[in-house]
């Protein structure tokens, strides 16, 4: 993916995304489930303005934003927009096709589906860490986003998933009855 997808509205990288691979080693999935986050609302962390953490948010399209949630998972976004702007997409889950085996590894015994069914879930299973933090998603980089295998119909549906600012914000989008999402499934959904 070249830096123009990147920069452009964060709700239209966050659908695009759905449906594309992501690669980091061995290991690969198409990327089923993603949330949009921008600095003018509250669940993004950029929204405090710039500080070291949120620093990378506000750099170039096109590179990685890896933070740590509740003190245990790495979490994967994809900043994006124009620099100077704080706007990411988080990668929610994606459907396993290649190294399964090592992701079984990583994350012990779990069924298919719940390999990469949540962001937690799905760095941990493709080995990515804190160190990737600000590294570059344009094919120099460890982690890779490579176009859409087969096209897909991207749905959009509400609420985010565990926040509670601006959880009214319709900005969450999954591939259409994939059951490799991250649970509640989603329940509304609309074409996006």
């Amino acid at each position: 993916m070249r830096r123009a997808f990147y920069d452009r509205p964060v709700l239209d990288v966050a659908r695009d995304l759905v449906g594309c691979t992501l690669s980091h080693g061995p290991c690969a999935g198409i990327v089923v489930e993603t949330e949009a986050y921008h600095f003018t609302e509250a669940a993004c962390h950029a929204y405090v303005g710039v500080t070291p953490r949120t620093q990378v948010l506000w750099g170039p399209p096109g590179i990685a934003y890896v933070y740590r949630s509740y003190g245990i998972h790495a979490l994967l976004n994809a900043v994006c927009e124009p620099d100077g702007v704080g706007a990411a997409v988080l990668i929610r889950a994606i459907e396993p096709t290649d190294g399964l085996e090592v992701m079984r590894d990583r994350r012990g015994p779990v069924g298919d589906r719940e390999l990469c069914n949540g962001p937690g879930k799905l760095t941990q299973a493709l080995g990515i860490g804190l160190e990737l933090n600000a590294t570059s998603l344009l094919g120099e980089g460890p982690v890779r986003f490579g176009p859409r295998p087969s096209p897909v119909e991207v749905v959009r549906s509400a609420p985010r998933i565990g926040i509670t600012r601006a959880a009214e914000l319709d900005w969450r989008f999954t591939a259409a009855g994939s059951r490799h999402v991250s649970r509640p499934f989603p329940k509304v959904a609309t074409p996006a």
